[in-house]
């Protein structure tokens, strides 16, 4: 099961840290995804973290949110962690957390085609408001 925890009202500019909580799940040897799905537009992938073991927990962000966002993981803690820093209203979402059931994610390309088709164990968002 994923939790996705630390949605909230924030203001242009602003920072927050979301986080996937994890259990019944060895969080260590899979990569995790970050999701997000504004209102009345499609879900689209925000990032991926590869597995310590696979990759030394490499991870990836799309172009959009790269230099402002990233993701981290806490293997002890079984949680994944999205930063957001410099957040924009654009990036007002629901956040989501999901698993491909590899070590690695998918190629970049794939990842941000496919926007978490076929993954496994989503939760039921946070939201994230980017508003004056």
């Amino acid at each position: 099961q994923f939790v996705e925890s630390g949605g909230d009202l924030v203001q242009p500019g602003g920072s927050l840290r979301v986080s996937c909580s994890v259990s019944g799940f060895t969080l260590e040897y899979y990569a995790i995804g970050w999701f997000r799905q504004a209102p009345g537009k499609e879900r689209e992938g925000v990032g991926c973290i590869n597995s310590d073991e696979a990759s030394d927990g490499s991870s990836y962000l799309r172009d959009s949110v790269n230099g402002r966002f990233t993701i981290s993981r806490d293997n002890n803690r079984r949680t994944v962690h999205l930063r957001m820093n410099n957040l924009k209203p654009e990036d007002t979402a629901t956040y989501y957390c999901a698993a491909p059931l590899a070590s690695n994610c998918p190629d970049s390309s794939v990842f941000f085609r496919e926007n978490g088709a076929g993954w496994h164990y989503w939760g039921a968002g946070t939201l994230v408001t980017v508003s004056s």
